[in-house]
């Protein structure tokens, strides 16, 4: 499997440019040098984001070192595409268990100009169910949800992947020992494990083509209508908020580099360094559940409450 180089190697975690109190009163156009309302934001969101509903990021402090297949690994061979089924089919029931969390609903509340998320684990369509939110949400890199034939592009509903999945290998979990309640799961939904080679892999039911989850491997690019819409948000928002994301992949990072360039402002809130940290005018190294609670709460109740808390 090849090495996925680390683009954060040598970076520190900055010092807090203002307090979450100050930036926070740009976000909702407190500020009055600034102006800017809540719905001029556009939101770019990364693993950090689902920390406390149970989905692990892959650079937080706690985060266990790992190697994500590529797309070129799933492609080369049977037994590596054998490898990524049995490991997601024993993580996909934990990670369809996961719920939004305090900073997926409070964002829900916010009106914000849309919300491009490099997660894959479906939380903020879920709040924004749940909360009614009408603001768009761009899975910039796929959700595992959907699942996708590569030869035809036909569509399935992952829980029908997983049916089929369980009735072609019965005895999988036994056979490796596995409880697949107490397993961890990595950001991407599937687990480490390495006794992958009896596992059976089922092909589209239609082409018998080769059946991937629909989400963007490294190495892989982001569907072009899918990246127009996402840089149609961002291009036509006042600022941007990043949330929970280090940055390290270039398909989030270019949304913050073409903020900089326009000379819009650029927001990060993340507890750890970024790739983008140079650019921002406003930086919080805040847990993201807590500084986004302080915007969601500003944003309902305004400012006079904020005065009065």
């Amino acid at each position: 499997m090849a090495v996925i180089f680390d683009p954060l190697r040598g970076r520190t975690r900055p010092e807090p440019s203002h307090s979450d109190d100050e930036i926070i009163d740009v976000l909702t156009g407190a500020a009055e040098a600034v102006g800017i309302d809540t719905s001029g934001w556009a939101v770019l969101t990364g693993a950090g984001m689902s920390t406390d509903s149970g989905v692990p990021d892959y650079r937080g402090p706690d985060a266990v070192p790992r190697q994500p297949m590529t797309i070129q690994t799933f492609l080369s061979h049977p037994d590596q595409r054998a490898r990524y089924w049995a490991r997601s089919w024993v993580g996909w029931p934990r990670m369809r268990s996961a719920r939004p969390n305090a900073a997926h609903l409070g964002l829900a509340q916010l009106p914000v100009a849309g919300i491009v998320t490099q997660n894959v684990d479906g939380l903020h369509q879920a709040a924004a169910r749940e909360e009614g939110s009408r603001s768009p949400v761009i899975d910039l890199h796929g959700s595992l949800d959907r699942v996708i034939c590569l030869k035809e592009g036909h569509m399935f509903d992952r829980d029908w992947v997983q049916i089929q999945l369980s009735e072609l290998n019965p005895e999988f979990a036994k056979l490796v020992g596995i409880d697949p309640i107490d397993v961890e799961t990595a950001p991407d939904g599937d687990v480490d494990l390495e006794e992958t080679a009896d596992f059976i892999v089922t092909d589209c039911p239609r082409c018998g083509g080769i059946l991937k989850p629909d989400v963007v491997y490294f190495g892989d690019s982001v569907p072009p209508a899918r990246l127009q819409e996402a840089n149609r948000i961002c291009a036509e928002a006042s600022g941007i908020v990043v949330l929970g994301s280090s940055l390290a992949v270039l398909s989030g990072l270019r949304f913050v580099r073409a903020a900089a360039k326009a000379g819009k402002p650029v927001v990060i809130v993340t507890d750890g360094p970024t790739r983008g940290d140079e650019l921002a005018d406003y930086r919080s190294i805040s847990r993201v559940g807590d500084f986004v609670k302080g915007w969601a709460l500003r944003g309902i109740q305004g400012d006079d409450d904020k005065l009065q808390a």
